[in-house]
């Protein structure tokens, strides 16, 4: 991922949530634009909100996708099927 891609996600004129999903495993939702302050003259981290005060600086090079929605996966429903 790039900066450019990030602000592209954060600056959209509709913005829709999203969730960086990092090289470590860690997942951020991003639920509204003001959750992430990228610093001017940033190339390699930003800043997410987290729950409270809490937050996390991410360096760039650990973002490995970006997925948009809530999230949600659609679960088949798992059963005997019923007879015809």
């Amino acid at each position: 991922m790039t900066i450019g891609q990030l602000r592209k996600a954060v600056k959209s004129e509709r913005f829709e949530p999203f969730t960086i999903s990092l090289a470590d495993g860690r997942r951020l939702f991003v639920p509204h634009p003001e959750f992430v302050w990228i610093p001017p003259e940033a190339s390699r981290t930003f800043h997410v909100a987290g729950k409270g005060e809490d937050y996390s600086v991410v360096d760039l090079l650990l973002e490995a996708s970006i997925d948009f929605g809530n999230g949600a996966t659609e679960r088949r429903r798992r059963g005997k099927r019923k007879p015809r």
